[in-house]
């Protein structure tokens, strides 16, 4: 009879604790999930917490709702002038609606990554045909995708519940014969730009030079106004002086402008003056030596 209730007893509570592990279940911080009655989906974005289930008919499907990563293959492209490139990328995408989500890939995100990829592919083929290649080159990579980003996620909200996030080029390259092209057309840019810049480097000198000169001649006509008028002031100031000093001793300076005259004319060697000794000039000598020195 002991035996008999104590069986009774661990089956109860075996019973009970199946019947909580199968009817209670937790949803993670970094999930949704969708509870299914015969795989039909009857409760929809269920958020993180401890939730409820009747075992046997009602099942949960959980999704991680974090940002993952589809790095995809190397895709080779044609721009606008029908030229190729080499983009290597790569997309952020996550989960944003689980009801959706499960209904078009199963919850299997394997199956996800094979429904995003082609997309991809197609938006930026499309990104990349509307381009020609030197604004391929000139364009800021980040720029270069927020059109595609937009577009493909809008897209994929609808189709598969997951938002595209964001869609990053790590690499563009171009094919060898592609290269050469782009290099030897870049390089005659940058000659005719140095050209460019040389020739009006030259123009700007000769503008600048011209300036100066002309600058030059201006400086140069007031200084010589300035110093003719000095001189002339000069000049007139030294025969006002020169005036005022002779008028007060005539006969002095008349001799003065004598000795002058002699002196510039016997400036060489052999020059000889012959004068009479009853000249002004001795007559002179001997008034301005004073008596007794003669």
């Amino acid at each position: 009879m002991i035996n008999n209730r104590s069986l009774i007893i661990v089956g109860g509570l075996a019973a009970a604790a199946w019947l909580a592990s199968n009817s209670l279940y937790v949803v993670d911080e970094t999930e949704r999930a969708v509870k299914l009655r015969f795989g039909e989906v009857i409760e929809e974005n269920i958020q993180p917490g401890l939730h409820f289930k009747v075992p046997v008919t009602q099942t949960v499907r959980k999704f991680d709702t974090r940002v993952l990563t589809l790095d995809t293959e190397p895709s080779r492209y044609l721009t606008l002038e029908q030229k190729a490139v080499i983009v290597d990328s790569y997309v952020k995408w996550q989960v944003v609606n689980p009801t959706r989500y499960y209904e078009a890939t199963a919850g299997d995100e394997m199956m996800a990554t094979r429904l995003i990829q082609p997309r991809v592919d197609e938006s930026l083929r499309n990104e990349f045909g509307r381009l020609d290649l030197q604004q391929i080159i000139a364009e800021r990579r980040d720029d270069l995708m927020t059109g595609p980003a937009d577009d493909l996620d809008a897209l994929m909200r609808e189709e598969l519940g997951v938002a595209i996030v964001d869609i990053r080029v790590k690499r563009i390259d171009l094919p060898e014969d592609v290269s050469s092209a782009v290099y030897d057309r870049m390089r005659s840019e940058r000659e005719r730009e140095a050209r460019e810049w040389r020739a009006q480097g030259q123009e700007e000198a000769e503008r600048i030079r011209a300036n100066a000169d002309r600058r030059r001649q201006v400086l140069l006509a007031q200084a010589t106004e300035r110093s003719e008028t000095l001189r002339g002031e000069g000049d007139a100031e030294a025969a006002a002086i020169f005036s005022e000093a002779y008028s007060r001793d005539e006969e002095f300076f008349t001799f003065w402008r004598s000795l002058n005259a002699y002196r510039d004319s016997f400036e060489g060697d052999g020059n000889m003056l012959v004068l009479d000794p009853t000249s002004d000039f001795f007559r002179y000598l001997k008034s301005a030596v004073p008596q007794g020195q003669e």
